[in-house]
């Protein structure tokens, strides 16, 4: 019987609904020889011979020598690698998704309904516009306030929100350090499996909705028409007109009014 760690990761990856992170898989294989080491100690003290094999103990001494001490992260993550590639070759039912905590064995979308009918689910709800544009902001510009999101999309973000808040796509991260400290929403671990990434830093470079040019539509959306003085538009300034007259009107913000 010979270790095969492709294999050995494929039970694992069966036996388990969670993902099975590579610190997971170490563990198993730490545990492996802890086991077994403890094994050798006790039939020692027992007086056993080194080739009894009770309870089938003796397969796996046999594997103790085959096994890697330690299995590093990129060894596991090749293993990975090629698992994900033979399934795709083979047309397999599963695929196998490497998420933010980890990889998971999942069922191929074109067996999904198969599956949905089997546990009499519901139909999954599909991510409207509205909604798809505000994950893309919150996702890229986080953590962001309604108002900014408002501003770039120039309608209200309520509906979308609340859409994406039910779905755990987003969360509130916390209360921004301005006037009314409005909140702020980040993507969540959820929106990571939704999109089939293991980090934001995989997210594609998007042009459209780089953080400087929405940090340029922010600013300009939100500036107030009172500061556009009379020098701008070609008149003469009146004395005690423009940046000064502007700061003296009190006005919050469109952040100070979102709570």
């Amino acid at each position: 019987m010979e270790f095969d760690l492709q294999r050995t990761l494929l039970a694992l990856l069966h036996s388990t609904s969670e993902p099975l992170s590579i610190k997971d898989v170490q563990a198993v294989i730490t545990r492996f020889h802890e086991q077994n080491e403890r094994l050798r100690e006790e039939r020692e003290e027992e007086g056993e011979g080194a080739d009894a094999e009770p309870d089938g103990q003796g397969i796996m001494q046999d594997l103790l020598d085959q096994v890697p001490t330690l299995l590093t992260s990129a060894q596991i993550r090749d293993a990975m690698d090629a698992i994900a590639e033979d399934l795709g070759e083979r047309d397999a039912v599963f695929r196998l998704q490497e998420g933010p905590t980890g990889y998971r064995l999942i069922v191929a979308p074109r067996y999904g309904e198969w599956v949905r009918l089997l546990r009499d689910e519901p139909r999954p709800q599909r991510l409207s516009p509205a909604a798809m544009e505000t994950l893309a902001i919150v996702a890229y510009r986080q953590p962001v306030t309604r108002s900014d999101i408002e501003a770039i999309r120039g309608v209200s973000a309520d509906s979308a929100l609340n859409r994406l808040l039910e779905r755990d796509l987003v969360y509130i991260v916390g209360r921004a350090e301005l006037p009314g400290r409005p909140l702020q929403y980040g993507t969540t671990e959820a929106f990571l499996e939704f999109c089939g990434l293991r980090s934001l830093e995989e997210l594609p470079a998007s042009d459209v909705l780089s953080p400087n040019e929405i940090t340029e539509w922010i600013r300009s959306a939100t500036l107030p028409e009172e500061e556009i003085s009379d020098k701008d538009v070609g008149l003469a300034e009146e004395a005690g007109s423009g940046q000064e007259k502007d700061e003296g009107t009190g006005e919050q913000p469109d952040e100070a009014k979102d709570d």
